[in-house]
């Protein structure tokens, strides 16, 4: 296959053509030409503000299968990642049963031969992730577990996460944890605070993330090795893990993207996708967040996508189950936080989890593999029953209008253009 992207605007902050407006011609998937203009007369994709970057790395989702495939599939799965920009997505290990063995590891990367982008499965820390007993991690790494983690739950038990970190060490594996203190967060159905009192709801509080984060972050001083705080959603716990930073400390973290949007106060009227874990905090947080983002001090944005089916939504709130659809708003949703500065961050879902993760990918350049998300910040479209790509709808952008399209993907030598 050979094709001509005209004009785009190439945006790759650690390239020497970022921000320069190129034609980029691509022939069985290698860059075969990057020109200031290319006569071309195959086939040509152009947009009126046509960009476009290193292909787009998910660093945490859940595309729920095995085992739970009414809410999203592998094949749903990938037809939405690919609608939302993604070309690699990382996915957590919250399957039934959960990724802890040789097989379930293959049955990723066997679907990766014939997909079009590729999944980086997560192996459990523990056994059902439960948190109690460890899972045979060498095998797990040796048959292609990109990282570590109990994915939705926070790794509680103290002696099990240090040696989680020393045995993870033998291969300079990552543990990857979504901190937060179990017993504080049991029964919590959103922030708690000012909001949560009047709406009547029992409330997840700022202490059960920082006071983990902390935890964590000593125990990570006592046995070594590297650290990955998922979805850190508090000002507090983002301080912490910047002075972990700042003394040497092998972390990194990331924040889900409508973090960056959404507040406490978005739940007044009750709406079950705004039913998150953790919760959407205060604007003190979402603003800290943001900050963090921009500073360099936040290392990925990560869709969080955690479908759920209209049975497990549609319900009194605290009987809903947490999480929604994210993938396909992930793009509108950064512009809508962060404007144009957008452009200055594309490393948090480009290089930054690559080389967190240990994932090779190519610089744009003549000669490498083309592997491009191309999009255009200045197109409407609405997320509704016609351009929806997940089997869920269980998005609080639903039947809204938004701003920032993803045009396509290249990868593996296949040409993707959007149709809605």
């Amino acid at each position: 296959m050979e094709f001509l992207i005209r004009a785009a605007e190439i945006i790759q902050p650690n390239s020497s053509l970022h921000k320069s407006t190129k034609d980029i011609l691509v022939s069985n998937g290698l860059i075969k030409s990057i020109e200031d203009h290319i006569d071309y007369s195959g086939n040509i994709v152009k947009s009126e503000n046509l960009k476009l970057s290193l292909g787009w790395i998910d660093m945490r989702a859940n595309f729920n299968d095995p085992g739970y495939e009414h809410k999203e599939d592998l094949e749903s799965g990938t037809a939405l990642a690919q609608a939302s920009g993604f070309t690699d997505v990382v996915l957590m290990p919250n399957t039934s049963p959960v990724i802890s063995n040789k097989n379930a590891i293959s049955y990723y990367l066997r679907f990766n031969k014939a997909a079009k982008i590729t999944l980086y499965p997560v192996g459990a820390l523990t056994e059902k992730c439960e948190g109690t007993e460890l899972t045979e991690m060498i095998d797990l790494h040796s048959s292609g577990a990109v990282a570590f983690s109990d994915g939705e739950k926070p790794i509680w038990h103290s002696d099990v996460f240090i040696k989680g970190l020393q045995y993870l060490q033998k291969f300079n594996g990552l543990l990857i944890d979504k901190s937060q203190d179990k017993l504080l967060t049991d029964y919590g159905q959103m922030h708690e605070g000012e909001v949560s009192t009047y709406l009547g709801m029992r409330g997840f509080s700022s202490l059960s993330e920082s006071l983990a984060i902390h935890r964590n972050i000593e125990l990570l001083k006592y046995a070594g090795g590297k650290l990955h705080f998922s979805l850190v959603s508090t000002k507090e716990g983002l301080e912490l893990i910047k002075r972990a930073k700042t003394s040497g400390l092998d972390v990194s973290c990331d924040v889900g993207v409508n973090y960056l949007f959404f507040e406490d106060n978005a739940l007044e009227g009750y709406d079950t996708n705004l039913k998150v874990n953790p919760p959407y905090r205060l604007k003190e947080d979402r603003l800290a967040l943001i900050e963090g983002v921009l500073d360099g001090s936040v290392d990925a944005i990560v869709s969080d996508h955690n479908p759920q089916d209209v049975e497990s939504k549609k319900l009194e709130f605290d009987l809903a189950e947490f999480g929604s659809s994210n993938q396909q708003t992930y793009f509108s949703t950064i512009l809508s936080a962060l404007g144009d500065k957008f452009e200055d961050v594309v490393q948090t879902f480009t290089t930054n989890p690559r080389e967190r993760l240990g994932i090779d990918y190519q610089e744009i350049k003549e000669g490498a593999q083309a592997c491009f998300t191309l999009f255009d910040p200045s197109q409407s479209w609405t997320l509704g029953q016609q351009s929806n790509q997940s089997k869920s709808e269980a998005s609080p952008f639903f039947g809204k209008e938004l701003r920032g399209k993803i045009i396509g993907t290249v990868n593996k030598g296949h040409l993707h253009l959007n149709e809605y």
